[in-house]
């Protein structure tokens, strides 16, 4: 517990009257996120377009950056997705409390794909080569065509490797491709890898003159399948119809038991016989197809949270279960009182049944933390399941940054047979105190942790009340207060590590 890089200050939380005297006129932000729930999975930032990947025993979720919330106004215009070129990235263990690694600057001037405007829905991928394992983000251009990125870490930074469409109009077998976006990504078991794309109806908003009085909705033929080359940056085939019924956007593909399952999003025209934008399966021996349709397996959002919106979803193969990642409106309602546009990523158990995928449920309370989080090991205070307007500083490892009465909190978090000290490495210029409870941000305080006024990173370790067993923990803030890390251990194992060093030292 102790650190090379931050001077290390001592400090007794039951001595310091003046550390609880800092709470006495801050009010604990509120949260749309209540303590129990675990849906959206982050409310920091508004995160559309789910693209998930598992890598590492880690679940990393890329999205589409609607917006971040705390330099949004309180009643902002509509989203404009034609300003999106950002991607948030996040990650997690136990599916409950997320890492929140930043927003990756992806598309645009400032991003790594200069050529493109925007960066839609994204995917990702992660293979060996050359003995190096290596990451791909995968992308949309507005509906113009499919970009790439590549990285030696799963949360960047990335850089363009080929300076243009990987896919675009003008790829064989693609000018006929209403939508060019909504890519994703599987890399099977043998390394071979695949990439799903596409979507919309001929005729329906683009004046098509063939199908303008008669759109295409039941066989568009708008979606396609290639096999990537080797180095995942290239096509090592030409795209081919992936001739999908009803559908209108979002790509998904997952393998169970031997069979490739291709989901999308169904069509919202009314003759539709699986309902408006469900999200409809499909299923094949042969990752290019043919595919053939077996039945839906998730309703629209609205259907669970009262904003009818797009779906866009990806479903992967965890612990020994299968989960569902998607998007709502749920949040925007909440913070905006209405539904803007601004969507917030889910993920929900999908049941797989004697080798049936039935339907899953969106639900705010989302899924069972599958771990607990240990409590003797550094955590970065990045990872959290609740939190109340703080925000994240960098990209890839991230730091929080906590105004006067803003807070965070984490799930299960586990003391096993006790805990009674503390060590959190913060920077405060003014100084700060972090109140750390458990149960809820007003719970039972367990101590007081003084930041002093400082312009760089301290690490400061505090007695604490004992606790032990699992617990949720909060973290509430006084004034500004930027954490980078956390980790609680106990005197006994102090008295040990310095009787050790003594030794040593005779």
């Amino acid at each position: 517990m102790k650190s090379v890089f931050f001077s290390t200050i001592l400090a007794i939380a039951g001595a310091l009257v003046s550390a609880n005297d800092a709470f006495k006129n801050v009010v604990p932000k509120e949260t749309k996120k209540p303590i129990p729930d675990h849906n959206p999975i982050n409310v920091i930032k508004y995160t559309a377009d789910p693209g998930v990947m598992v890598y590492d025993d880690t679940v990393y979720v890329y999205g589409t950056n609607d917006g971040i919330t705390e330099i949004m106004d309180e009643n902002p215009e509509s989203n404009d997705y034609a300003l999106i070129h950002t991607i948030n990235v996040m990650s997690s263990k136990d599916l409950v409390n997320w890492v929140d690694h930043g927003t990756i600057p992806s598309a645009g001037k400032d991003g790594a794909a200069k050529w493109a405007q925007n960066s839609w829905a994204p995917t990702a991928a992660h293979k060996k080569i050359n003995g190096k394992e290596k990451f791909f983000l995968y992308f949309a251009n507005s509906g113009n065509g499919i970009g790439v990125l590549t990285s030696d870490s799963p949360t960047g930074p990335f850089e363009d490797p080929i300076g243009d469409y990987l896919i675009s109009h003008d790829t064989p077998n693609c000018a006929d491709i209403t939508w060019l976006f909504d890519p994703a990504v599987f890399v099977d078991d043998d390394g071979s890898a695949y990439i799903y794309f596409g979507g919309g109806v001929p005729g329906e908003y683009d004046n098509h003159p063939l199908y303008k009085d008669a759109p295409l909705f039941e066989r568009p033929r708008t979606l396609r399948v290639a096999k990537l080359g080797d180095d995942m940056i290239s096509l090592a085939t030409e795209p081919v119809l992936l001739d999908a019924p009803w559908p209108y956007e979002d790509s998904g593909i997952h393998k169970a038991d031997g069979i490739y399952y291709y989901t999308y999003c169904t069509s919202w025209n009314a003759k539709s016989p699986f309902g408006a934008a469900r999200i409809g399966m499909m299923a094949s021996k042969n990752p290019l197809g043919p595919f053939e349709f077996v039945d839906t397996i998730f309703n629209n959002p609205g259907d669970f949270f009262v904003v009818t919106g797009n779906n866009h979803h990806t479903v992967i193969p965890f612990h020994d279960k299968w989960y569902i990642f998607y998007h709502s409106e749920w949040l925007n309602l909440q913070n905006f009182g209405e539904a803007k546009g601004y969507r917030t990523t889910h993920v929900n158990e999908l049941p797989y049944v004697d080798g049936k995928f039935l339907n899953a449920t969106g639900t705010l309370e989302g899924v069972p933390q599958l771990f607990n989080v240990d409590a003797f090991e550094t955590q970065t205070a990045a990872l959290m399941a609740w939190e109340a307007g703080c925000s994240t500083n960098g990209l890839g490892h991230t730091t929080v940054t906590y105004q006067k009465g803003e807070w965070s909190g984490v799930s299960g978090v586990d003391f096993a047979e006790g805990a009674d000290t503390i060590e959190i490495v913060a920077q405060s210029k003014n100084g700060a105190v972090i109140q750390v409870s458990v149960d809820s941000v007003e719970g039972e305080v367990l101590g007081y942790v003084e930041i002093p006024a400082s312009d760089k990173m301290e690490t400061v370790y505090t007695e604490i009340a004992p606790v032990k067993g699992v617990k949720n923990i909060f973290f509430l803030a006084s004034d500004e207060v930027t954490v980078d890390t956390w980790e609680f251990g106990n005197t006994d194992d102090c008295s040990e590590e310095e009787e050790s060093a003594d030794a040593d030292a005779d």
